[in-house]
This record gives structure tokens, C-alpha cells and sequence, in this order.
């Protein structure tokens, strides 16, 4: 599938995330993860040779399942970057984010994951699959209307009746948004959310919006192979959705 260019696009930041079982231990542990470590740094190093080791490093093995405590980046405070933490791997970038060189990075990140995990074939068993997209839009809160904005632009109805706000003293424009939406999806089999929260881009107020599509537990790829073609099936589903739902005066924005 050939990416469609934006000179503007939205995105604030892409993510891909991979999980895998915990040994069943109290709250759940990875015994090769202190490996782990040492092992994909010195494999990363040549292309993320900033090395940020987070607080919750110092925390106990099993308080910290799924909780990041390395980042490798480009440089300090530089884009893309990996993060690693007991049973979860992070691939994040932000607006210099193409799909043909994150899936490029996601291939060599899982090579670099298969390659540095004892015996990774038979102890890895990935059991979430998270492809996440956040943008944003500015937008005025006190002089706009939110949900005609997200109806007419992004093809989302929302509706809080008038009669609500009937002698109620309460002002009927949102102080705060946090709207979702979850369907089920079958290509790749999992399920796919649309999030719509109020936000800041800088000092500005804005719109935030995410694409998640994830797969979970049986659903999700058990390989190298399948991980990056399930990646491309949901770059391809959240792609399609974005372009829908800003087809017209908001695309034309981001051209």
C-alpha cells in the first residue's frame, strides 16, 4: 500500500507495542529480563546510543510488570525511540513519523528482540498487539462549538441535549472531553477505538484524537512474520479511518 503524503499531517505521536506473558508469579515476572537488557543495548546502540533509565528501574521485579524502565533514543530527548521494560517493548516516533521507516524500525527492533531473548521461540509469548495513533487539532473552546466541529470535520456525532442545561446554572460548552468509541475488528482480528479528548498543543488549547487498533491473547501474532503483517494490516485499517474521517475541509488543511 503506497503512504499518502501530507505536507501538514496531525500526528503527534505513533506508537507500536508488544507484550508478552509474565511468568505467573505473585503480580507476574520476567526472569530473562536483567539479560534482556545488557543484550539489546549493545544490539541498538549503533542507531539509539542515548541510554535513559527510568525511576521505576529501582523498583522491585514484581511491582514493575509491564512498566517501561529503559528508553535507547537517537540523542537526548530525540525521536524515535525504543522503550523496555518486563514484558513490553515500545516503539515510539512523533512528526517525522513515516510508516515506511517505522515498519522498518519495528522489523529490526523485533529481529533485535528475537536475537538478544534466551531462547525467544519458545519463551516469548506475545499476548497484546497495540498500533496507536495520536493527533491533534488546535482548537478554541470558548469560541467554538465542539461537537458541531467534531460532526462537521471529523464525521463523529456527539449529542448532550439542550434540556440538560435548562435552569441548571451549567454551561452547556465542555470544560473537558473524553469520548470513545470500540469496534470490533477482523482484519487483523482484534478491535479498533477511536478516543476524542481535550488537550494542549504547547500553551494552546486543541483537540486530541487517537486510532488504536489492538489485538489481545490468542489473537495476537506469535512471530516475527506475523507481528510485522499483522503492523501493516492495522497501519492499513487506521490509515483508511483517518482519511475518512477527515475528508474534506480538515484534509484540505493538512495538504
Amino acid at each position: 500500500m503506497n503512504e499518502r503524503k501530507l505536507k501538514k499531517p496531525p500526528i503527534l505521536e505513533a506508537l507500536f507495542e508488544l507484550k508478552w506473558k509474565l511468568q505467573e508469579k505473585l503480580f507476574g515476572t520476567d526472569p530473562h529480563y536483567k539479560i534482556l537488557i545488557g543484550s539489546m543495548y549493545d544490539k541498538l546502540k549503533d542507531e539509539y546510543p542515548f541510554h535513559e533509565q527510568l525511576p521505576a528501574s529501582s523498583m522491585p521485579d514484581e511491582l514493575v510488570g509491564y512498566v517501561i524502565q529503559h528508553r535507547f533514543r537517537k540523542g537526548q530527548n530525540r525521536w524515535p525511540l525504543v522503550q523496555l521494560g518486563p514484558g513490553i517493548i515500545v516503539l515510539n516516533d512523533t512528526q517525522k513519523y513515516s510508516w515506511r521507516d517505522f515498519s522498518d524500525r519495528i522489523s529490526k527492533i523485533l529481529k533485535v528482540l528475537y536475537a538478544s531473548y534466551p531462547d525467544a521461540h519458545a519463551n516469548l509469548n506475545f499476548n497484546s498487539s497495540l498500533l496507536r495513533y495520536i493527533n491533534k487539532i488546535p482548537f478554541n473552546y470558548d469560541e467554538e462549538n465542539i461537537f458541531q466541529f467534531v460532526k462537521e470535520r471529523l464525521k463523529v456525532t456527539v449529542v448532550v441535549v439542550d434540556k440538560l442545561f435548562d435552569d441548571t446554572g451549567v454551561d452547556n460548552s465542555p470544560s473537558g472531553i473524553n469520548i470513545g468509541f470500540t469496534f470490533r475488528s477482523n482484519k487483523p482480528p482484534g478491535s479498533i477505538r477511536l478516543q476524542f479528548n481535550r488537550g494542549k498543543i504547547k500553551d494552546s488549547d486543541a483537540l486530541i484524537w487517537e486510532t488504536q487498533v489492538q489485538s489481545l491473547d490468542k489473537e495476537t501474532p506469535k512471530d516475527i512474520d506475523t507481528a510485522l503483517d499483522w503492523a501493516d494490516k492495522a497501519h492499513i485499517l487506521s490509515e483508511d479511518w483517518f482519511f475518512k474521517l477527515v475528508e474534506g475541509e480538515l484534509l484540505r488543511g493538512f495538504e
